[in-house]
């Protein structure tokens, strides 16, 4: 089975965090979550999820992960300027491995430079942000562009997650 890194701040969607966290640990799959710090404890914005981070983003190694996931709510926001966070995700993006994003978590892709050319979607208020990085936007339930697997909101969870499952 794979082993698949989310990235993680306070304040992500909680659906979009537990609905795939679950269902790709139920499929036998190793889930690691990855926050700024290992330990922090990491809350949901509707206060419906807690999560704590079981690696720091200083100690994650993207070479030990076949994929990663990015919720979306406020987290992407907190973590998109860090450049640890940056260099682990271009780095799964330079081996092919699936980069899936939710809702703001496409915030993280434009800050690493990663949407130049590609197609994708994203909480439609973000449309201009990822013309302007030089992205295609699509208003698509789930859009995948290669290794790149992107969706707008909770409602297209189910379709996000499936993309992720067959990406595997």
């Amino acid at each position: 089975m794979s082993k698949i890194a989310f990235l993680l701040a306070p304040q992500f969607e909680d659906s979009e965090m537990q609905e795939p966290y679950e269902a790709l640990k139920a499929d036998g799959h190793e889930v690691v979550i990855i926050g700024l710090k290992q330990g922090e404890l990491l809350t949901g914005k509707n206060k419906k999820a807690e999560y704590t981070a079981d690696q720091g983003i200083k100690e994650a190694k993207p070479d030990e992960y076949d994929a990663v996931v990015i919720p979306g709510g406020s987290s992407p926001e907190g973590l998109r300027l860090d450049a640890d966070i940056q260099t682990f995700v271009k780095k799964i993006d330079e081996a092919g491995k699936p980069v899936a994003a939710i809702c703001h978590g496409p915030q993280i892709l434009i800050s690493a430079g990663l949407i130049k050319g590609r197609k994708l979607t994203s909480y439609p208020p973000l449309q201009d942000d990822v013309r302007n990085a030089g992205g295609e936007f699509a208003d698509q339930e789930v859009v995948v562009d290669g290794n790149l697997i992107t969706s707008r909101t909770p409602k297209d969870e189910p379709a996000f997650i499936a993309a992720i499952k067959k990406a595997l």
